[in-house]
């Protein structure tokens, strides 16, 4: 006999999460989601304070699950509470029987009177047209340059000294939205989770983080978490080797460059909104450790 039941606390009961990982990693084994989210937690980001799990239940295996984490960003310009839809999955044996259906019509009944906007990134878009979500297009940017290379002004941070994750969690509270056009602030449990395991680079006279990668003569930037963005060329100037390409994975335009936009599909996966986005129309990025 199958049992739904909508709990908006892990805590309120301890064994949830051990059955909804296990789900997870049933579907989901390429993702490594239970190190993800346990690396979080001793971040001090514990997945279970930010997500409401909708789980539907026969006995005591998890069969479907689609959750909600609360993301603020700035759209626009406007600061506004966005609903992320997130690790929506059905045990293989238990597809094909309407749960998935039962699960989501129940999490936007749960979303209508809390928030005008919900967001999902995803490979299938075709599961959740049928919900009213529409793909959104989205851009990278790339700039080309002439950086020689500048003193080492960045370090790693290290994430298991405790001061470094009192100086992520503190930049992380008080940051600048990366863009006014898509941004996102005061949230760290999703951050934690895509980013928690990636090199994070402080730069101590800036006092701000930097998510990036250097390949070859080429720059990646995927976020910027600071109380004030520093320009393009303050960043460059704090990398030690030569800088020929800035790819940059959100909206760029508090960089001050020069940059064209590519339409681009992040890791294969696609934005999907459903309700009002302003942005909609413009050229951005939801930034990688916003993406859910």
């Amino acid at each position: 006999m199958s049992r739904y039941r909508f709990i908006r606390s892990f805590y309120d009961e301890p064994n949830l999460v051990k059955h909804l990982f296990q789900l997870l990693e049933v579907v989901f084994p390429e993702i490594g989601i239970t190190a993800a989210a346990e690396n979080a937690k001793k971040l001090g980001a514990p997945w279970e304070t930010a997500s409401t799990p909708f789980i539907k239940f026969q006995d005591d295996i998890a069969i479907t699950h689609v959750g909600v984490l609360e993301i603020p960003m700035q759209l626009m310009g406007e600061n506004v509470t966005v609903g992320g839809i997130h690790g929506v999955c059905t045990h293989p044996e238990f597809r094909r029987r309407g749960y998935y259906r039962e699960v989501m019509e129940e999490v936007l009944d749960y979303c209508e009177s809390r928030y005008q906007t919900l967001v999902l990134t995803t490979s299938q878009p075709e599961f959740y047209e049928p919900f009213g979500f529409r793909v959104v297009k989205e851009h990278n940017f790339k700039s080309k340059c002439n950086s020689t290379g500048g003193v080492n002004g960045f370090r790693l941070l290290n994430l298991s000294d405790e001061k470094d994750i009192k100086l992520l969690h503190r930049l992380l509270s008080t940051r600048e939205p990366v863009s006014n056009i898509v941004g996102v602030v005061n949230e760290k449990s999703l951050f934690c989770v895509n980013e928690g395991r990636n090199s994070l680079y402080y730069a101590p006279d800036l006092d701000t983080i930097v998510v990036m990668e250097v390949q070859g003569t080429k720059l990646k930037l995927f976020d910027i978490v600071g109380t004030k963005i520093p320009l393009l060329m303050a960043i460059l100037s704090r990398i030690s080797q030569p800088i020929e390409d800035v790819e940059v994975y959100f909206s760029p335009e508090r960089l001050d460059v020069d940059v064209e936009a590519f339409p681009h599909i992040f890791d294969e996966t696609v934005l999907m909104v459903r309700g009002a986005f302003p942005a909609e129309f413009e050229k951005f990025m939801l930034p990688r450790s916003a993406r859910c």
